[in-house]
């Protein structure tokens, strides 16, 4: 009997939530997926130690008063990172517009196109990159505007309806429905424990995938942010699903059979709803763990972004 990660793999598209150059030769995902604590942790091995190095000497080569050059120097590590994955990978990989940007659509568009112009010097075209943005409404507007030019997007940071049918409607290439964090919060809030079933993250991208699927909706759902492989196996069939290197392991060692639990033969019809954003901020402020969730999610990722930026500005007095 195969594992049940090469079962999985034949019926979805898998895709490590890692920047850990080793585990992704080792493991063979199609697509890698990043965010800044990854890239943190990342440029914390060994293995980054040239990488750093190189962009810290870019950024006291170049021109950029110090706090610029900070800042383009963290941007530029995320590329590196992001570059060095695109060499294990056959797909894409996605990189982070900065978390401080998550409110602010011409700003994160023009981070994208930094992004995406950073990648074309190292040879590396559009088509290999997802630009990751939180699913805020301006995190959305911005990805609609990127996505006419042909830059695809992954929308995160990604909780509810709301956001996942206002990224449908933005033509957005993929969104990343955070089912791990909507457990935690579920777990925190109501003191229960869930099964596999009846896991509110589980139950949530469940209930985007049909939506999806119903009303012949072409965005990728690629379920993030797991707990345990309990989550992964109830979302088996889904189009794609991120997964740590840790949980990737634990699948590949279970030799017992693996179920098709999502596929487009077993949807239901559901009512489609006419997003605009007024009905995105009022269906947001009546769920109070999508609200919550994202909010700490941005803040999360900002720390981390200013931890990098730190570093960076003490490697460059």
């Amino acid at each position: 009997m195969t594992s049940k990660l090469e079962q999985l793999r034949a019926m979805t598209t898998v895709v490590a939530d890692t920047g850990d150059i080793e585990a992704v030769a080792r493991l063979k995902p199609v697509d890698c997926t990043t965010n800044p604590s990854i890239v943190l942790k990342a440029l914390g091995t060994d293995m980054f130690k040239d990488v750093f190095a190189e962009a810290i000497a870019w950024g006291k080569a170049s021109s950029l008063s110090h706090d610029e050059a900070v800042a383009a120097v963290s941007d530029r590590l995320a590329v590196s990172v992001g570059a060095e994955l695109t060499k294990l990978v056959p797909g894409r990989v996605s990189t982070e517009v900065n978390a401080d940007l998550s409110f602010d659509i011409e700003g994160s568009i023009a981070k994208a196109r930094e992004i995406i112009a950073d990648y074309k010097a190292r040879g590396i075209e559009k088509d290999r990159i997802l630009i990751k943005l939180a699913s805020t409404w301006e995190g959305i507007r911005a990805a609609e505007v990127l996505e006419k030019e042909g830059i695809n997007c992954n929308l995160t940071l990604l909780f509810s309806m709301a956001q996942a049918i206002a990224c449908a409607d933005a033509g957005v290439f993929l969104i990343s429905p955070f089912v791990g964090r909507i457990l935690d919060w579920y777990k925190k809030s109501t003191g229960q424990d869930y099964t596999s079933e009846t896991d509110p993250g589980v139950v949530s991208v469940r209930a985007i995938y049909n939506y999806y699927k119903a009303h012949g909706i072409k965005t990728v759902v690629m379920g993030a942010s797991f707990r345990n492989i309990g989550e992964i196996e109830a979302l088996a069939g889904c189009d794609r699903l991120t997964i740590s290197p840790q949980l990737m392991d634990e699948l590949d060692a279970d030799k017992g059979t693996l179920t098709r639990v999502l596929s487009e033969d077993k949807i239901t019809s559901v009512e489609k709803i006419a997003m605009d954003e007024k009905t995105f901020r009022w269906m947001m402020n009546e769920d109070a763990m999508a609200t919550e969730k994202l909010s700490e999610g941005i803040r999360a990722f900002a720390k981390d972004l200013g931890k990098l930026r730190e570093i960076v500005a003490k490697a460059m007095a």
